[in-house]
Protein backbone atom coordinates (compact mmCIF):
# COMPACT_ATOMS: atom_id res chain seq x y z
CA UNK A 1 0.00 0.00 0.00
CA UNK A 2 1.62 3.33 -0.93
CA UNK A 3 -0.96 5.02 1.27
CA UNK A 4 -2.04 5.73 5.14
CA UNK A 5 -5.15 4.45 6.61
CA UNK A 6 -6.60 6.40 9.51
CA UNK A 7 -9.64 5.52 11.48
CA UNK A 8 -11.58 7.97 12.70
CA UNK A 9 -14.09 7.90 15.53
CA UNK A 10 -17.09 9.76 15.36
CA UNK A 11 -18.89 11.15 18.56
CA UNK A 12 -16.56 12.59 21.12
CA UNK A 13 -14.29 13.15 18.17
CA UNK A 14 -15.14 14.18 14.88
CA UNK A 15 -18.18 16.08 16.98
CA UNK A 16 -18.87 16.89 20.55
CA UNK A 17 -20.35 13.61 22.08
CA UNK A 18 -24.08 14.42 22.96
CA UNK A 19 -24.95 10.66 21.20
CA UNK A 20 -27.57 9.99 20.03
CA UNK A 21 -27.59 13.45 18.69
CA UNK A 22 -24.49 14.90 16.61
CA UNK A 23 -22.68 18.05 18.69
CA UNK A 24 -20.28 20.78 17.52
CA UNK A 25 -18.23 19.69 14.89
CA UNK A 26 -14.72 19.45 15.02
CA UNK A 27 -14.12 21.99 12.40
CA UNK A 28 -9.67 20.95 12.96
CA UNK A 29 -10.25 17.55 12.92
CA UNK A 30 -12.24 17.89 9.76
CA UNK A 31 -9.34 19.93 8.18
CA UNK A 32 -6.96 17.70 8.93
CA UNK A 33 -8.28 14.46 7.72
CA UNK A 34 -9.65 16.13 4.10
CA UNK A 35 -5.91 17.13 3.74
CA UNK A 36 -4.84 13.47 4.05
CA UNK A 37 -7.14 12.61 1.68
CA UNK A 38 -5.99 14.98 -1.02
CA UNK A 39 -1.90 13.82 -0.69
CA UNK A 40 -4.06 10.13 -1.44
CA UNK A 41 -4.58 8.64 2.21
CA UNK A 42 -7.63 6.96 3.13
CA UNK A 43 -9.93 7.38 6.06
CA UNK A 44 -12.17 5.13 7.86
CA UNK A 45 -15.47 6.11 9.61
CA UNK A 46 -14.83 3.74 13.05
CA UNK A 47 -17.83 4.07 15.35
CA UNK A 48 -20.17 1.79 17.01
CA UNK A 49 -23.11 4.32 15.71
CA UNK A 50 -25.44 1.91 13.71
CA UNK A 51 -28.77 2.53 11.28
CA UNK A 52 -30.24 5.79 11.12
CA UNK A 53 -27.77 6.84 13.54
CA UNK A 54 -24.97 6.33 11.74
CA UNK A 55 -26.42 7.30 8.52
CA UNK A 56 -26.86 10.87 9.69
CA UNK A 57 -23.34 10.92 11.48
CA UNK A 58 -21.96 9.94 7.50
CA UNK A 59 -24.57 12.77 5.53
CA UNK A 60 -23.52 15.06 8.27
CA UNK A 61 -19.85 14.76 7.52
CA UNK A 62 -20.69 14.24 3.91
CA UNK A 63 -21.84 18.04 3.98
CA UNK A 64 -18.64 18.88 5.10
CA UNK A 65 -17.08 17.56 2.89
CA UNK A 66 -15.71 14.49 4.25
CA UNK A 67 -16.38 11.20 2.25
CA UNK A 68 -14.78 8.01 3.69
CA UNK A 69 -13.16 5.52 1.85
CA UNK A 70 -15.11 2.98 4.58
CA UNK A 71 -17.15 2.71 7.29
CA UNK A 72 -16.24 0.25 10.14
CA UNK A 73 -15.04 -2.32 7.31
CA UNK A 74 -11.64 -2.77 6.25
CA UNK A 75 -10.80 -0.85 2.62
CA UNK A 76 -10.69 -3.66 -0.03
CA UNK A 77 -6.82 -3.33 -0.03
CA UNK A 78 -6.49 -4.36 3.24
CA UNK A 79 -8.63 -7.36 2.74
CA UNK A 80 -6.42 -8.23 -0.35
CA UNK A 81 -3.69 -8.19 1.85
CA UNK A 82 -4.31 -9.61 4.78
CA UNK A 83 -6.17 -12.66 2.56
CA UNK A 84 -9.45 -12.30 4.18
CA UNK A 85 -11.52 -10.02 6.63
CA UNK A 86 -10.59 -10.22 10.34
CA UNK A 87 -13.11 -8.05 13.05
CA UNK A 88 -10.38 -5.56 13.69
CA UNK A 89 -9.97 -2.07 11.56
CA UNK A 90 -6.69 -2.08 10.42
CA UNK A 91 -4.79 1.03 10.34
CA UNK A 92 -1.87 2.94 10.40
CA UNK A 93 -3.50 6.01 12.58
CA UNK A 94 -6.62 5.47 14.66
CA UNK A 95 -7.71 9.12 16.01
CA UNK A 96 -10.26 8.50 19.41
CA UNK A 97 -11.38 10.70 22.01
CA UNK A 98 -10.08 7.80 24.23
CA UNK A 99 -6.61 8.65 23.28
CA UNK A 100 -5.04 11.15 20.72
CA UNK A 101 -2.32 13.15 21.45
CA UNK A 102 -2.38 14.07 17.60
CA UNK A 103 -4.85 16.09 17.16
CA UNK A 104 -6.23 18.83 19.90
CA UNK A 105 -9.87 16.80 20.88
CA UNK A 106 -11.58 20.35 22.46
CA UNK A 107 -14.36 17.80 23.82
CA UNK A 108 -13.76 15.49 27.16
CA UNK A 109 -15.76 12.52 27.82
CA UNK A 110 -17.61 12.79 31.11
CA UNK A 111 -18.76 9.10 31.54
CA UNK A 112 -17.30 6.56 33.43
CA UNK A 113 -15.80 2.57 32.92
Amino acid sequence: MDFKIIAVDFDGTLCEDMWPKIGKLNLELFAYLKAEQEKGNKIILWTCRKGRLLEQAISKCRRKGLIFDSVNENLPEVLEWMGGNSRKIFAHEYIDDRNSKKIDLPFVWKGSV
